[in-house]
C-alpha cells in the first residue's frame, strides 16, 4: 500500500508543479501514472491547492465503462490517459495542460516545426496539432493517439497540449519544453520567417537525449 500512496503523491505533486509553473491556472489540465493494470489519475474539478492523494481516482486500463475508485469522479479527459497508456507502453506518465503558448498555436491549429533542436526530444523533426474534438470524448482521444504516432508530446486543437514518458518527472520536463517552443515560434514569427532545422540536424541532435534532461 505504501507504494501507491506514494504514486498517489507523485500525482498530487504534478498537478502543483504545472500550476505553480504557470502551465495550468485553476483546476485546468490533468495528470495520469500507470500503476500495475490500472492508473491513477486527478480527480475532475479540483484544483491544485485542493488536491490530496485521497482525492486521486483509480481506474482500471482494461475497462471501457469510465469505472472509478476514489471519492470524486476521475478528469473527464479519461479516455485519452487510458488509451494512451494502453497503446504506449513506453509511457507510464501522461501530462495535459492548457499551457498559454501552446494553446494559441493550437487554436491557430498550426504545428511546431523544427525551429529549435530540443524539439528532438518529442521524437521527431515537428509537434503535430490533433484534430479538434469536445473534450472528454472517445473521438478527441482517437485524434490525439494519431498526433502522438512516434511522438511524445502533441498539440490538441483548440485545446490545449499533452506530453508522456516513462516517469512524470520526465513528461513533466517536457511540458515544459513545449511550451517553451510554442513561445520561441511565436515569438520567431513575430520578426520574420523562422529558420527550420533540417531532418539530419534533427536526427544528429536526438543521438544526444537518451541521457538529457529530467528521468
Amino acid at each position: 500500500m505504501r507504494r501507491e500512496a506514494e504514486a498517489r503523491e507523485t500525482v498530487v505533486a504534478a498537478m502543483r508543479e504545472l500550476s505553480a509553473s504557470g502551465l495550468n491556472r485553476g483546476a485546468s489540465g490533468n495528470v495520469s501514472l500507470r500503476f500495475g493494470e490500472a492508473m491513477l489519475i486527478s480527480p475532475s474539478a479540483t484544483p491544485p491547492s485542493e488536491l490530496t492523494p485521497d482525492l486521486v481516482a483509480k481506474m482500471d486500463l482494461a475497462r471501457d465503462d469510465g469505472a472509478f475508485e476514489g471519492p470524486r469522479p476521475p478528469s473527464t479527459e479519461w479516455r485519452f490517459h487510458r488509451d494512451i497508456l494502453r497503446s504506449r507502453p513506453d509511457a507510464n506518465a501522461v501530462v495535459h495542460t492548457h499551457s498559454p503558448y501552446a494553446t494559441v498555436l493550437a487554436i491557430l491549429r498550426r504545428e511546431i516545426p523544427a525551429v529549435h533542436y530540443m524539439i528532438a526530444g518529442f521524437g521527431g523533426s515537428t509537434i503535430r496539432c490533433a484534430d479538434y474534438a469536445t473534450f472528454g470524448t472517445a473521438e478527441l482521444s482517437a485524434h490525439a493517439l494519431v498526433a502522438l504516432e512516434g511522438r511524445n508530446g502533441c498539440l490538441l486543437a483548440n485545446h490545449g497540449s499533452i506530453t508522456l514518458a516513462p516517469t512524470m518527472a520526465r513528461a513533466l520536463w517536457l511540458a515544459v519544453e513545449l511550451e517553451t517552443l510554442a513561445f520561441q515560434y511565436q515569438q520567431a514569427l513575430m520578426i520574420g520567417e523562422p529558420v527550420i532545422l533540417s531532418d539530419a540536424a534533427i536526427a544528429e541532435a536526438a543521438a544526444k537525449f537518451a541521457n538529457y534532461g529530467r528521468r
